[in-house]
């Protein structure tokens, strides 16, 4: 018998996984769009939509409940304010997972994760330095 066996591990314990989602969560909150192995994809896309749906609903114990699950409070804000007021007529599939071929190291099907309804802009924003070309100084 399976009872209550519903996510998969990912080969990893359990707190390992769970800091894990936090953390593509805020990504995908951040960029709203990443790439990661398609087995990953599948497990943060209800752990996402739950968030959305706690943004949606409003409320201080509900923000609460998602800076519990969140972990970043820049991206928290992000969440409720504009995130939730983008989805507010929407009744569910916040998060769409596109196939995205395999990992030529080791073959590993990738996926990429994004927000249906998405701003291009918020790609790679403040992710690393960019270097600017044609700067010799």
């Amino acid at each position: 018998m399976r009872h209550g066996v519903a996510h998969r591990k990912l080969s990893r314990t359990s707190a390992h996984r769970i800091a894990m989602l936090r953390n593509m969560a805020a990504s995908i909150i951040k960029h709203e769009q990443i790439k990661t192995t398609l087995a990953k994809a599948k497990e943060l896309r209800p752990y996402v939509e739950k968030l959305v749906t706690l943004a949606k609903h409003g409320g201080l114990s509900n923000r609460r409940l998602a800076m519990a699950r969140l972990g970043d409070d820049v991206q928290l804000i992000k969440l409720f304010d504009v995130i939730a007021d983008r989805y507010a007529a929407r009744a569910g599939g916040y998060i769409r997972v596109v196939k995205a071929g395999i990992r030529r190291s080791d073959a590993t099907p990738m996926a990429i994760v994004e927000f249906v309804d998405r701003d291009t802009a918020a790609k790679g924003q403040d992710s690393g330095p960019i270097a600017e070309f044609g700067d010799d100084e």
